[in-house]
């Protein structure tokens, strides 16, 4: 069975869930190969062998810490030309996009980014033009560089003790590093890109305070994440890091529930590959609701707090 690389995504150890969904989605297509790299990788391939990895490269480097992308590009280009895959594919975040261009150029190879689906074949499914249009698309030079969306596939377990690789490769100093970091305050909510689960909140929410009172308290209650739009983030609302959409992150997860949204193409390019969308909105004209599997005309300020209510009453 032919090899598929997959750059796998961690931090001192800890494994991000997209990669995981990466091994499952590279196990369709070939015997799925994890390349890890940075401090920590060395404690990652029970893991992922658990999650279907055949082979796992290990580099723990420390370059990898401050000079993200051309390393990580160096160290992917050596496995490359060493196991000549059918494909790599990267997560969808913005350092493994960079990845795969700068990756793509090093190679003489097409790229894909955004993939919800690939096929036995590497033909690859893409929602395009802001999610209205839904393509399959295909590499033709080269070996495909594929980004996938997270929340594409369930990540699966089964697999076996993985071959572990000392990956040795010589880097360059590069010319740009990072010099300073500032840690983001965390919530204790999932990773919105990640999510399971996204309760969101728009312009209707109409405060901070209406995030506060309607919207963190139902999404705590489900275990979701928050999400919001951009009018709400420009509004100042709610942080820029949560907003969904074009310009902002972008979700898949299994239920989206979108309150006071009206679902301008922008934001719905960001969340309508999500599995199930229930929408809450008094505009029965708002075009959200022509995404939503459920909608509720009303008011969110009398709709969520019910809905928290019965929830909780059920736990």
């Amino acid at each position: 069975m032919s090899d598929v690389l997959v750059l796998i995504e961690q931090t001192k150890g800890e494994v991000k869930k997209v990669s995981l969904e990466l091994l499952a989605m590279a196990a369709k297509v070939g015997s799925p190969v994890a390349v890890v790299l940075g401090p920590g990788a060395d404690s990652t391939s029970g893991l992922l062998g658990e999650h279907g990895a055949k082979k796992v490269y290990v580099d723990s480097n420390e370059i990898y810490v401050n000079q993200i992308v051309v390393p990580t590009v160096t160290a992917l280009t050596s496995v490359i030309n060493e196991l000549k895959p059918v494909a790599v594919l990267v997560p969808s975040s913005a350092d493994s996009k960079e990845v795969a261009g700068r990756l793509a150029l090093t190679c003489n190879s097409g790229v894909i980014t955004d993939a919800s689906d690939i096929s036995a074949d590497l033909s690859v499914t893409q929602n395009i033009f802001g999610g209205a249009t839904i393509v399959t698309s295909k590499v033709t030079t080269g070996t495909p560089i594929i980004t996938v969306r997270p929340n594409s596939i369930a990540p699966v377990t089964g697999g076996a003790t993985a071959e572990v690789i000392a990956l040795a490769v010589t880097h360059e100093s590069g010319s740009t590093s990072v010099t300073n970091r500032v840690a983001v305050a965390k919530s204790g909510r999932p990773d919105l890109s990640e999510a399971a689960i996204v309760v969101s909140g728009g312009r209707g929410v109409a405060s901070e305070d209406g995030f506060k009172n309607l919207i963190e308290p139902l999404a705590d209650l489900l275990g979701a994440a928050v999400g919001a739009s951009r009018a709400a983030t420009d509004a100042g609302w709610y942080p820029h890091q949560f907003q969904v959409g074009q310009t902002g992150k972008t979700v898949s997860p299994q239920l989206y529930l979108a309150s006071g949204i009206s679902g301008a193409i922008q934001h719905r390019a960001g969340m309508q590959t999500s599995k199930t969308v229930v929408v809450v909105n008094k505009d029965p004209e708002a075009p959200i609701f022509d995404l939503a599997d459920f909608g509720v005309v009303g008011d969110l300020n009398e709709v969520l707090p019910d809905l928290t209510a019965r929830i909780k009453a059920r736990k």
